[in-house]
C-alpha cells in the first residue's frame, strides 16, 4: 500500500498511537508499505500551533519532521503542477483547505488517504481511496 497519513493521523501515529485503528497501527510499522506524511501536513501544524488551535507537548511543529522520518515514514512535498491544479478538486464536502490538498495530492497521485474523516464519501466517488 502507498498512502498518506491525514493530519490527525499523524500525529496521533507520533503520540497517541491508541488512537489509530489496529489495521493502520499494523500497516504504518509494515515496511512492505510506502506511508507518507505531506508537507501539506506540516504546514497545518504550524499554522494551527502559532494561532493557538494546536497544542503540542514535548516538541516543537519544526521537531515533528524528524519525529516522522525517525518512525519511517516519507515525507512528500506538493508538486508544483499539484498546486496549479488544485482549483479543479470540486467543492463537494471540506471547506477545510488543509483536507481538501490531501485528498487532491493523494487523487493525482492515486496513494491512498490514511483518515478517520468519514465525511469524505463524494471525494470517494471521484477516485479517492481512504483506509482506517
Amino acid at each position: 500500500m502507498i498512502a498518506v497519513l491525514d493530519t490527525h493521523s499523524f500525529l496521533w501515529a507520533v503520540a497517541a498511537p491508541d488512537k489509530l485503528s489496529a489495521t493502520m497501527r499494523a500497516a504504518i510499522a509494515n515496511p512492505g508499505n510506502e506511508i507518507h506524511v505531506s508537507t501539506v501536513t506540516f504546514w497545518e501544524i504550524a499554522v494551527k500551533f502559532s494561532l493557538g488551535k494546536l497544542k503540542i507537548t514535548g516538541c516543537s511543529p519544526e521537531d515533528l519532521v524528524g519525529v516522522g522520518r525517525q518512525m519511517g515514514l516519507s515525507i512528500s512535498a506538493l508538486s508544483a503542477e499539484e498546486s496549479a491544479s488544485f482549483h479543479r478538486l470540486p467543492r463537494v464536502a471540506h471547506k477545510d483547505p488543509f483536507d481538501r490538498m490531501l485528498i487532491w495530492q493523494c487523487l493525482q497521485r492515486r496513494w491512498t488517504l490514511i483518515t478517520r474523516d468519514r465525511g469524505l464519501k463524494e471525494y470517494q466517488l471521484l477516485g479517492l481511496h481512504t483506509a482506517w
